[in-house]
């Protein structure tokens, strides 16, 4: 069983205790969906008006073409890489919908694993989400690590992540989270971005970003879009897989896009020519409804203005769930240094507690967790944070 079968398995079995657990004041953070400040899944106003928008004008059910809903993969390459981006504006940039941000990874690995002229190897960081290592191998690519998580200082390991990308072979792959690295929640800084791209460029390596929380980490969805912007401003020909789960509460939707950014108008009609080629006997085309439910947020101002007004909103409740935990721990007395929980970003945080601490966690407390310390901020409630700190506290002196 490898690694990604174990944690998945993990997963459904913090689900499983959870749902089993008498206890009334059990914490689930283990889960990776957001959640509002009652604990309950929250579908976006602007989701819900759309859909009435949708349903007033009567839409059909028709197939959509093979690269999925028009007005939604032009607004979600306008989304990625900005209105003023030369890519969109010269039509450089090869976009297709996708199955969300999975499918899109699916693409793109299939994509390079068939046309790629370099190493048909990607890097990924340690650690990265567990399922980045299965969907590459099965698209027939060869996945390797690189370093990025100092777990004993609960930091980027910058140095450790530029070294090893420095020492892959020349023309290598490299998965990049954009923003809101899953799992640990520690994004590098606009300044060392600017030296991962350095790097990058120096070594011919190609630039893979996944960005499955633009606009969720920061609340800004300008903000969370600087890497993959910076990276084609300095001229990579980036690939880039988006999700509508996390920003727009689209998950069971499956609303994403994949999109390469080409040298050329005549290179980009290339590239739909093979996305097509290769999306057909995969699953023919995509769904509709989340991508027309996207797209009409996207394209109409005032859905749009409502949406980033929402996004922001939920980004700055997983802020204050961050300040609320570190307020707590501290106020109890924890004499450890709990500054990790605020510097780092998104749903997820990296606690630093040990498997056995996690356990206990469950055991004693009725907290349920990932057993590597991660949890999920969007599981802290302002009903629950303090019993919360409490246990962790408990747990950890």
């Amino acid at each position: 069983m490898n690694v990604v079968t174990n944690r998945a398995s993990a997963r459904v079995g913090i689900t499983e205790a959870f749902k089993a657990d008498k206890n009334p004041q059990k914490v689930n953070v283990g889960a990776g969906t957001y959640r509002d400040d009652k604990g309950k899944p929250y579908v976006l106003p602007s989701v819900r008006a759309a859909e009435k928008k949708m349903f007033e004008l009567g839409y059909d059910k028709e197939y959509a073409g093979i690269t999925g809903v028009p007005s939604f993969t032009k607004a979600a390459a306008v989304l990625a890489y900005g209105e003023s981006s030369a890519p969109v504006k010269d039509g450089r940039v090869s976009i297709t919908q996708s199955i969300s941000g999975t499918g899109a990874l699916r693409i793109g690995g299939e994509f390079l694993s068939r046309f790629y002229p370099g190493e048909k190897t990607i890097y990924i960081p340690t650690p990265s989400w567990a399922n980045h290592r299965a969907v590459f191998t099965d698209a027939g690519l060869t996945v390797k690590q690189y370093r990025y998580y100092d777990k004993t200082k609960i930091v980027l390991d910058a140095s450790g992540m530029l070294e090893d990308i420095k020492a892959a072979p020349n023309g290598s792959i490299v998965l990049l989270h954009a923003c809101a690295h899953n799992p640990t929640g520690i994004d590098p800084t606009q300044e060392q971005w600017k030296e991962i791209s350095s790097v990058i460029k120096e070594k011919g390596h190609f630039a893979f970003f996944d960005m499955a929380y633009q606009g969720f980490a920061s609340g800004d969805t300008d903000k969370d879009a600087f890497a993959v912007r910076y990276f084609v401003e300095q001229g990579h020909h980036v690939a880039l897989c988006q999700s509508f789960a996390k920003n727009m509460g689209l998950y069971g939707e499956r609303a994403g896009a994949f999109s390469l950014v080409t040298g050329s108008p005549e290179e980009k009609r290339a590239v739909d020519s093979q996305l097509k080629i290769l999306i057909r006997p995969m699953y023919s085309n995509p769904p509709i409804n989340g991508a027309r439910i996207a797209s009409e947020i996207l394209n109409d101002p005032a859905l749009n203005k409502q949406w980033l007004g929402e996004v922001k909103g939920m980004a700055d409740r997983i802020i204050v769930m961050r300040e609320s935990l570190k307020g707590a721990l501290e106020k109890l007395g924890s004499q450890k240094d709990w500054s990790h929980i605020t510097s780092q970003i998104g749903m997820f945080t990296y606690t630093g507690l040990t498997p056995e601490q996690v356990d206990r966690l469950a055991k004693e407390f009725a907290v349920y967790g990932t057993r590597d310390g991660r949890m999920s901020v969007a599981g802290m409630t302002s009903g629950n944070v303090e019993y919360l700190a409490e246990a962790i506290h408990k747990v950890t002196s």
